[in-house]
């Protein structure tokens, strides 16, 4: 795991290898084992690499790497699980390799000569974002993995093409203009994240999951910015039906998962788990343990407030399945003591919530490991969020009611609906959010607005957000026609804006700040694949939700361990901004610092922010939306 940064200019001015350097420094985090700086003067092309030493700790992985023949120059950040295989593939073909090392940057960076872009891409497994340049044709190749795991950014500046880990280092160049995309601010209030390809900044792009820029020396200087090239895509496979039974199915998802977590426990620093007692992560940390010889290192995040804590239940699954387990209950000055670091730890806004929890357990673990696994993936994969098993039976309620009578509907006083609510049985916590979500879904005109109205926050954005035009989520251009099956339109739209959007970014930043590599066994490619392939019936069976997964656990953990009524890894945020943190969410948002700043409407979240703290609603995800813009706008 690492950081990559570099940049192309032609028109240098400046002292371009300081500059890089200063680039790279800010990505110190991500790889604070050793740095390397290759350049092309004469071109003005320039790349700095910080290394966290996972495989092969020897200054033989040192990066930025040199092919064989030095055709290709490499900045590489992530893992390649299969690389044993590779390299013996390697070397069929190519007889005895004179190898310098045991990295799997080297190994790639072979497949790459040998088999060209495009094929070695098919044959890797594992999670990446590389800068590839190569020398002979002039080429810049930026390369993202295909579910979206590692981070990678890119545009045009003042005549330079720059690419990096993240935004934060491209800020320190000397020709960057810091101009705020608004758009960008309100798809993060949105979604609660900037979805790709938005950035926060204007001209600056988030590569797509499981696309590749293809830059010439050519293009660059008549900046032309090409269309990133889609190598693999979810979509590509939906249509494969599996058709073994549900025993065959969950043998061979058993096997799939053995697979991957052996795969991703080989490291040359120590590897541990993250444990927060749900199906999926106590599932890796069971087949991980079952792989192990000694204790598996296991972390977890607790919190006094009983609604939000799942530690005990973490610590039970530990104690049967005999790892090593260390945990830390979360408090509200602990929150406060890392609100000031979210800017630099999310180099762009970022709002959901469970960011602080998931960088204390990332703090945690690093204390012990080197490496973390975890269990993310696994509720968009195999249905496990609560709104897939209601979901399609509200849509079709709702959707059955004629639009004009909606409308009509959600003019009557609140107290009028609670029969229909009783009709509709929407399962959220208090009366209030069932009123504002059930007057969202009233309204919603099709699959994709019910969608929203489930999982979005500032659904109107252009009220909000001042000087756009227009409303719509990024995430709409990834839908297929899915009105006849909700939920595995839902599962595809997590996986494809959810997932790589949020809670990977989230994870990414989190254990990356702490210098802590995450790894996550179930976004296997293959597992992927197959997972789409699985009847819904296997995923939500008799009532269940991820029924395949249970099935596995089961034969870990006893049942009454890991059956109770699925939480998110959330913090009583609703209650803190009333108490704890009111004092710090009342100066951040100050109507007149609002108004001087020219972004947001102020009297509109004023508005949302006292009926917060009167108790008269619960606004929330709203305000936590906006209060991480306005951290983010005053430090950055």
């Amino acid at each position: 795991m690492c950081g990559i940064v570099g940049f192309i200019d032609e028109t240098i001015n400046y002292d371009a290898l300081d500059t890089v350097d200063k680039m790279g420094q800010v990505q110190e985090s991500r790889g604070p084992d050793s740095f390397g700086v290759w350049s092309d003067g004469t071109l003005g092309v320039y790349f700095k690499h910080q290394r966290l030493s996972i495989l092969d700790l020897s200054p033989a992985g040192h990066q930025p790497m040199l092919s064989v023949s030095a055709r290709y120059v490499i900045s590489f950040n992530g893992e390649v699980y299969n690389w044993k295989k590779i390299k013996f593939n390697l070397e069929q073909i190519c007889g005895q390799i004179n190898w310098k090392g045991h990295s799997d940057t080297e190994i790639i960076l072979m497949a790459f000569e040998v088999y060209g872009i495009d094929i070695a891409l098919e044959l890797i497994e594992g999670m990446f974002a590389i800068a590839l340049w190569d020398r002979q044709e002039e080429i810049l190749y930026l390369i993202r993995d295909r579910i979206g795991e590692k981070p990678l950014c890119y545009g045009y500046f003042n005549g330079v093409f720059a690419f990096s880990s993240v935004l934060t280092s491209l800020k320190m160049h000397p020709k960057f203009e810091h101009k705020i995309n608004r758009e960008a601010i309100g798809q993060m209030l949105l979604h609660s994240c900037v979805p790709p390809p938005l950035s926060i900044f204007e001209g600056i792009y988030k590569l797509m999951p499981g696309t590749y820029l293809k830059l010439s020396y050519a293009n660059y200087k008549n900046k032309v910015l090409p269309e990133p090239v889609r190598y693999w895509c979810l979509t590509d496979f939906l249509d494969n039906k599996y058709n073994g039974s549900i025993i065959d199915a969950q043998n061979e998802l058993h096997m799939l998962l053995r697979k991957s977590v052996s795969d991703q426990i080989f490291a040359d620093v120590s590897v541990g788990c993250f444990l927060s007692g749900g199906i999926d992560s106590s599932t890796v940390a069971a087949i991980m343990q079952e792989q192990s010889p000694i204790p598996v290192n296991t972390f977890s995040i607790g919190f006094h407030d009983p609604a939000y804590n799942e530690a005990h239940f973490a610590k039970s699954i530990a104690k049967h399945l005999g790892t090593r387990h260390t945990e830390l209950y979360v408090t509200s000055k602990d929150v406060l003591n890392v609100i000031p670091q979210l800017f630099s730890i999310y180099d762009e806004p970022f709002s959901d919530p469970s960011q602080i929890p998931t960088y204390l357990v990332a703090k945690l673990a690093k204390q012990h490991v080197t490496v973390a696994l975890s269990g993310d993936g696994g509720d968009e994969l195999f249905a496990g969020y609560n709104r897939y098993l209601y979901s399609e039976k509200l849509y079709n309620k709702v959707s059955h009611i004629p639009y004009w009578l909606r409308k009509l509907i959600i003019h009557i006083p609140v107290e009028y609906l609670l029969p229909l609510n009783r009709f509709l049985k929407l399962p959220v916590k208090s009366l209030n959010d069932k009123l504002v979500k059930l007057y969202g879904l009233l309204e919603a005109k099709d699959f994709f607005s019910f969608y929203l109205n489930l999982t979005g926050n500032w659904l109107n954005y252009n009220e909000v957000v001042l000087g756009i035009n227009g409303n719509s989520s990024l995430w709409e251009r990834r839908i297929l026609e899915f009105e006849k099956n909700p939920v595995l339109g839902m599962q595809y739209l997590d996986s494809l804006g959810y997932l790589p959007d949020d809670i990977l970014v989230k994870v990414d930043r989190a254990t990356m700040a702490n210098s802590l590599e995450s790894r996550m066994p179930l976004l296997n490619h293959n597992i992927i694949k197959f997972a789409f392939s699985l009847p819904m019936s296997y995923k939500v069976h008799q009532g269940c939700s991820k029924w395949l997964m249970r099935q596995i656990l089961y034969q870990y953990v006893p049942k009454e361990l890991v059956i109770r009524p699925k939480t998110g890894f959330d913090i009583p945020i609703s209650n803190w901004i009333r108490h704890d943190l009111k004092d710090w969410a009342i100066a951040l948002l100050d109507a007149s610092k609002i108004k001087n700043q020219g972004y947001l409407n102020a009297e509109l979240i004023q508005k949302k922010l006292d009926q917060h703290l009167s108790g008269t609603a619960n606004n929330a995800s709203c305000l936590w939306d906006v209060l991480m813009f306005q951290q983010w706008l005053e430090s950055s």
